[in-house]
Protein backbone atom coordinates (compact mmCIF):
# COMPACT_ATOMS: atom_id res chain seq x y z
CA UNK A 1 0.00 0.00 0.00
CA UNK A 2 1.40 3.22 -1.03
CA UNK A 3 0.36 6.64 0.27
CA UNK A 4 0.01 10.05 -1.67
CA UNK A 5 1.58 12.97 0.63
CA UNK A 6 -2.03 13.93 1.99
CA UNK A 7 -2.84 14.84 5.34
CA UNK A 8 -5.19 11.90 6.02
CA UNK A 9 -5.43 8.61 8.36
CA UNK A 10 -5.05 5.28 7.08
CA UNK A 11 -7.50 4.14 9.29
CA UNK A 12 -10.60 6.12 7.79
CA UNK A 13 -9.18 4.17 4.25
CA UNK A 14 -9.04 1.13 6.22
CA UNK A 15 -12.37 1.12 7.29
CA UNK A 16 -13.85 1.33 3.93
CA UNK A 17 -11.42 -1.53 2.64
CA UNK A 18 -12.56 -4.11 5.59
CA UNK A 19 -16.21 -3.63 4.60
CA UNK A 20 -15.90 -3.91 0.50
CA UNK A 21 -13.90 -7.53 1.35
CA UNK A 22 -17.19 -8.51 2.62
CA UNK A 23 -19.08 -8.26 -1.11
CA UNK A 24 -16.87 -7.25 -3.71
CA UNK A 25 -14.79 -9.68 -6.21
CA UNK A 26 -11.45 -10.59 -4.33
CA UNK A 27 -10.11 -9.77 -8.14
CA UNK A 28 -12.36 -6.47 -8.31
CA UNK A 29 -9.77 -3.02 -8.04
CA UNK A 30 -10.19 -0.43 -5.44
CA UNK A 31 -9.47 3.29 -5.38
CA UNK A 32 -10.32 6.15 -3.54
CA UNK A 33 -9.82 10.07 -4.83
CA UNK A 34 -9.82 13.09 -3.14
CA UNK A 35 -10.00 16.51 -4.70
CA UNK A 36 -8.15 15.74 -7.87
CA UNK A 37 -5.75 13.26 -6.72
CA UNK A 38 -6.25 9.34 -6.39
CA UNK A 39 -5.10 8.81 -2.93
CA UNK A 40 -5.42 5.00 -2.86
CA UNK A 41 -5.21 2.06 -4.75
CA UNK A 42 -5.41 -1.73 -4.88
CA UNK A 43 -5.14 -3.49 -7.84
CA UNK A 44 -7.36 -6.74 -8.53
CA UNK A 45 -7.13 -8.48 -11.77
CA UNK A 46 -6.72 -5.62 -14.36
CA UNK A 47 -3.42 -4.04 -15.82
CA UNK A 48 -3.29 -0.48 -14.58
CA UNK A 49 -1.54 2.65 -15.25
CA UNK A 50 -3.50 4.20 -12.61
CA UNK A 51 -0.96 4.92 -9.53
CA UNK A 52 -1.21 6.51 -6.11
CA UNK A 53 -0.70 10.52 -6.44
CA UNK A 54 -2.25 10.09 -10.31
CA UNK A 55 -4.33 13.17 -11.28
CA UNK A 56 -8.28 12.17 -11.77
CA UNK A 57 -8.97 11.91 -15.91
CA UNK A 58 -12.10 14.59 -16.43
CA UNK A 59 -13.75 11.75 -17.96
CA UNK A 60 -13.48 9.08 -15.28
CA UNK A 61 -15.90 7.75 -12.55
CA UNK A 62 -14.01 9.40 -9.54
CA UNK A 63 -14.31 12.65 -11.87
CA UNK A 64 -18.33 12.31 -11.82
CA UNK A 65 -18.64 11.11 -8.52
CA UNK A 66 -17.05 14.23 -7.36
CA UNK A 67 -18.70 16.67 -9.21
CA UNK A 68 -21.93 15.25 -8.57
CA UNK A 69 -21.57 14.23 -5.03
CA UNK A 70 -23.85 10.91 -6.12
CA UNK A 71 -23.35 7.44 -7.40
CA UNK A 72 -22.53 6.87 -10.54
CA UNK A 73 -21.80 3.14 -12.73
CA UNK A 74 -20.41 3.12 -15.98
CA UNK A 75 -19.04 0.68 -18.74
CA UNK A 76 -15.59 2.64 -19.37
CA UNK A 77 -13.67 2.18 -22.43
CA UNK A 78 -9.77 2.95 -21.47
CA UNK A 79 -8.95 6.31 -19.29
CA UNK A 80 -7.58 4.26 -16.49
CA UNK A 81 -7.22 0.70 -17.60
CA UNK A 82 -5.92 -1.06 -20.97
CA UNK A 83 -9.58 -2.74 -21.70
CA UNK A 84 -12.87 -1.25 -21.05
CA UNK A 85 -14.15 -1.74 -17.51
CA UNK A 86 -17.04 -1.48 -15.64
CA UNK A 87 -16.64 0.79 -12.65
CA UNK A 88 -19.30 1.88 -9.94
CA UNK A 89 -18.26 5.47 -7.69
CA UNK A 90 -19.64 6.33 -4.11
CA UNK A 91 -19.10 9.81 -2.44
CA UNK A 92 -17.78 9.41 0.49
CA UNK A 93 -16.43 11.65 3.95
CA UNK A 94 -12.94 10.67 4.66
CA UNK A 95 -11.96 12.98 8.03
CA UNK A 96 -14.69 15.45 6.74
CA UNK A 97 -12.91 15.73 3.06
CA UNK A 98 -15.52 14.84 0.42
CA UNK A 99 -13.79 11.71 -1.56
CA UNK A 100 -14.84 9.24 -4.23
CA UNK A 101 -14.46 5.05 -3.13
CA UNK A 102 -14.49 3.36 -6.87
CA UNK A 103 -14.60 0.04 -7.14
CA UNK A 104 -13.51 -1.79 -10.39
CA UNK A 105 -14.94 -4.97 -11.42
CA UNK A 106 -13.32 -8.25 -12.82
CA UNK A 107 -13.96 -8.50 -16.35
CA UNK A 108 -16.44 -11.54 -16.54
CA UNK A 109 -18.93 -9.37 -14.48
CA UNK A 110 -22.11 -9.42 -15.48
CA UNK A 111 -25.12 -7.15 -14.20
CA UNK A 112 -27.70 -9.13 -12.75
CA UNK A 113 -30.68 -8.13 -14.08
CA UNK A 114 -33.39 -8.93 -15.87
CA UNK A 115 -32.70 -6.72 -18.86
CA UNK A 116 -30.02 -9.48 -19.95
CA UNK A 117 -30.66 -9.37 -23.79
CA UNK A 118 -33.03 -12.32 -25.50
CA UNK A 119 -32.78 -10.65 -29.05
CA UNK A 120 -31.24 -7.86 -30.76
CA UNK A 121 -32.91 -5.87 -33.55
CA UNK A 122 -30.60 -5.27 -36.54
CA UNK A 123 -31.10 -3.26 -39.56
CA UNK A 124 -30.38 -4.88 -43.30
CA UNK A 125 -30.83 -2.26 -45.98
CA UNK A 126 -34.19 -1.09 -44.75
CA UNK A 127 -35.65 -3.53 -42.71
CA UNK A 128 -35.03 -4.35 -39.24
CA UNK A 129 -35.68 -8.20 -37.72
CA UNK A 130 -35.30 -9.14 -34.10
CA UNK A 131 -32.96 -12.12 -34.25
CA UNK A 132 -32.74 -14.18 -31.15
CA UNK A 133 -29.55 -14.20 -29.11
CA UNK A 134 -28.38 -17.41 -29.28
CA UNK A 135 -28.10 -17.26 -33.35
CA UNK A 136 -26.04 -14.59 -33.26
CA UNK A 137 -22.10 -15.95 -33.79
CA UNK A 138 -20.63 -12.74 -33.24
CA UNK A 139 -20.93 -9.01 -33.12
CA UNK A 140 -18.03 -6.41 -34.00
CA UNK A 141 -17.60 -2.66 -33.21
CA UNK A 142 -16.48 -1.06 -36.50
CA UNK A 143 -15.77 2.79 -37.61
CA UNK A 144 -18.15 3.98 -34.64
CA UNK A 145 -20.97 1.36 -35.48
CA UNK A 146 -21.85 -2.35 -34.28
CA UNK A 147 -23.29 -4.90 -36.32
CA UNK A 148 -23.53 -8.57 -35.43
CA UNK A 149 -23.63 -11.72 -37.56
CA UNK A 150 -26.22 -14.61 -38.26
CA UNK A 151 -25.54 -17.06 -40.80
CA UNK A 152 -23.11 -15.21 -42.96
CA UNK A 153 -25.51 -12.36 -42.99
CA UNK A 154 -23.96 -8.95 -41.04
CA UNK A 155 -26.90 -6.98 -38.95
CA UNK A 156 -26.67 -3.15 -37.89
CA UNK A 157 -28.01 -2.30 -34.55
CA UNK A 158 -28.07 0.69 -32.48
CA UNK A 159 -26.38 -0.71 -29.02
CA UNK A 160 -22.55 0.09 -28.21
CA UNK A 161 -20.35 -2.75 -27.58
CA UNK A 162 -19.91 -1.70 -24.09
CA UNK A 163 -23.50 -1.94 -23.07
CA UNK A 164 -23.80 -5.46 -24.95
CA UNK A 165 -20.97 -6.77 -22.74
CA UNK A 166 -22.61 -6.20 -19.54
CA UNK A 167 -26.22 -7.42 -21.13
CA UNK A 168 -25.53 -10.13 -22.90
CA UNK A 169 -25.79 -13.77 -21.85
CA UNK A 170 -22.75 -15.98 -20.25
CA UNK A 171 -22.61 -17.73 -23.54
CA UNK A 172 -20.86 -14.67 -25.24
CA UNK A 173 -17.57 -13.87 -24.30
CA UNK A 174 -15.59 -10.48 -25.46
CA UNK A 175 -11.76 -11.45 -26.99
CA UNK A 176 -10.88 -7.95 -28.30
CA UNK A 177 -11.80 -4.59 -28.16
CA UNK A 178 -13.76 -4.76 -30.87
CA UNK A 179 -15.26 -8.20 -30.46
CA UNK A 180 -17.76 -10.18 -28.93
CA UNK A 181 -18.08 -13.99 -29.64
CA UNK A 182 -21.10 -16.41 -29.07
CA UNK A 183 -18.55 -19.38 -27.53
CA UNK A 184 -21.12 -22.03 -29.47
CA UNK A 185 -19.90 -20.82 -32.62
CA UNK A 186 -16.33 -21.42 -32.15
CA UNK A 187 -15.17 -24.14 -34.45
CA UNK A 188 -11.14 -23.63 -33.11
CA UNK A 189 -8.29 -21.44 -31.41
CA UNK A 190 -5.16 -21.48 -32.55
CA UNK A 191 -1.93 -19.68 -32.81
CA UNK A 192 -0.81 -17.53 -36.29
CA UNK A 193 2.77 -17.47 -37.28
CA UNK A 194 3.22 -14.48 -34.42
CA UNK A 195 1.98 -16.92 -31.99
CA UNK A 196 -0.73 -14.35 -31.42
CA UNK A 197 -4.06 -16.58 -30.48
CA UNK A 198 -6.81 -16.42 -33.39
CA UNK A 199 -10.46 -17.61 -33.18
CA UNK A 200 -11.74 -19.82 -36.14
CA UNK A 201 -15.90 -19.35 -36.23
CA UNK A 202 -17.67 -22.39 -37.56
CA UNK A 203 -18.74 -19.99 -40.55
CA UNK A 204 -15.06 -19.12 -41.31
CA UNK A 205 -14.61 -16.01 -39.72
CA UNK A 206 -10.90 -15.67 -38.21
CA UNK A 207 -10.16 -13.00 -35.33
CA UNK A 208 -7.93 -12.12 -33.16
CA UNK A 209 -7.82 -12.59 -29.24
CA UNK A 210 -6.28 -9.42 -27.90
CA UNK A 211 -3.26 -9.94 -24.99
CA UNK A 212 -5.71 -7.82 -22.87
CA UNK A 213 -8.35 -10.39 -22.66
CA UNK A 214 -6.26 -13.90 -23.31
CA UNK A 215 -6.51 -14.65 -19.44
CA UNK A 216 -10.59 -13.96 -19.09
CA UNK A 217 -10.66 -16.17 -22.39
CA UNK A 218 -8.32 -19.25 -20.71
CA UNK A 219 -10.32 -19.07 -17.25
CA UNK A 220 -13.81 -19.15 -19.23
CA UNK A 221 -12.94 -21.97 -21.47
CA UNK A 222 -10.02 -23.70 -19.83
CA UNK A 223 -7.11 -24.36 -22.30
Amino acid sequence: MTWHNFNMGKESVGQYKAILEDWIPEDASIAIAVKDTFIYFESGCHKISLKVGSPIPPDSVAYKVLQTNSKVDAVMDSSLFETPYYAIGYPILLDGIKGALIIVLPPHFKVNSPDIYRFLTGKQNEEWSPIPIEQISHIESLQKKTWFYKEGGQYKTNVTLKELQLRLPDIFIRIHRSYIINIYFIQRIYRDITSNFIVKMKDGTELPISQSYLNEIRNVLEF
